[in-house]
């Protein structure tokens, strides 16, 4: 695409997950051969832009009220983007109507509330080109659910990151029954252009895939926590020098594969599935408001108070890039 002819991206809301979006699609912007990028940020929040100025460096590791950000090789603009030539450029519109009405893409990441969500697609619909691509980064919430009310159901997918999704790869595309092919392959297609890791998920499930397996995950170690198995650091101690490193280039099924040797995954079974069963039985079944949470929201606080961003970014894409490099 030409500066002239853009690629309008507008996200509705700039909370954690949409200011890491904006990170993500500025530093796709920057790279060779991509689209002239024209970025609308659309949140209700009065103090938006100085939210914005404060927050997104945290990010992009810049400070972007420099203008022109020679560094990174965009400018970023918080007033109106019609009286501007830069070729790449933010802007904040506090109007639904004009920050939906150009955009290509759009994506939402607002409350985790299917009532907001309900109430704001077909708003969006009304006004953002026929062909816009419209996503939601909902951590559970159905595309069915979320398109009740439109006038055009197929119009809507979800594009799920994982946190923060600048830097994580994954992005679960999870479309309702009624969501067209096309939308899906266009997703599928741009996610793909932006170098994440798209998964389609084949039927709407509460959480998806990742939030499942994750949660499932936390639940056992709440209860080990909870029956003085043991602390909250130290459970943190064994994911991180076992499964932790592991995960980052095998999968369970391909780890057992692997675990059961020439025979694998069947063998794994055959030879530890007592086991297996023994946990399954006993694992826990904690659930929110039996009384838990005071000894794990202490101890987790004690062990590391407020988590430095920042590092855990760092750490991540190192074991990212090594994970990478090993191939299979």
């Amino acid at each position: 695409m030409s500066q002239s002819n853009p690629l309008q991206i507008t996200l509705i809301g700039a909370g954690t997950i949409g200011l890491s979006f904006v990170a993500l699609h500025f530093q796709h912007a920057v790279s060779p051969g991509a689209p002239t990028l024209e970025l609308t940020i659309h949140d209700s929040r009065p103090d938006i832009e100085e939210y914005i100025l404060q927050t997104l460096p945290a990010y992009i590791d810049a400070d972007i009220t420099k203008k022109p950000y020679v560094a990174g090789g965009f400018d970023i603009t918080l007033r109106d983007v019609q009286k501007r030539s830069r070729s790449n450029t933010l802007i904040v519109d506090d109007n639904l109507e004009s920050a939906v009405s150009k955009a290509s893409i759009i994506q939402e990441q607002g409350p985790e509330s299917a009532a907001f969500k309900t109430a704001l697609w077909p708003k969006v619909e009304q006004h953002c080109p026929p062909d816009a691509l419209l996503w939601s980064s909902t951590s559970g919430i159905s595309a069915s659910i979320q398109s009740t009310h439109m006038k055009d159901r197929s119009r809507l997918i979800v594009a799920h990151p994982w946190n923060p999704p600048h830097v994580m790869p994954l992005i679960e595309v999870v479309p309702s029954p009624h969501t067209s092919p096309e939308v899906i392959t266009r997703t599928m297609g741009f996610w793909k252009s932006m170098g994440k890791v798209p998964v389609l998920l084949q039927k709407e499930i509460t959480g998806f895939v990742g939030n499942r397996l994750a949660f499932a995950l936390l639940r056992e170690a709440i209860h080990l926590v909870n029956e003085g198995v043991a602390s909250v650091k130290d459970i943190d101690s064994v994911m991180e020098n076992s499964l932790g490193p592991r995960w980052a280039i095998s999968g369970p099924f391909k780890s057992y594969q692997a675990g059961g040797g020439e025979g694998g995954i069947e063998a794994f079974f055959n030879n530890i599935g007592g086991t297996v069963q023994a946990c399954w039985n006993d694992a826990g079944k904690v659930n929110m408001g039996e009384g838990w949470e005071e000894r794990i929201y202490n101890q987790t606080g004690e062990a590391y108070g407020v988590v430095d961003t920042k590092r855990r970014d760092a750490k991540t894409r190192t074991v990212l890039g090594g994970a990478r490099s090993s191939g299979e």
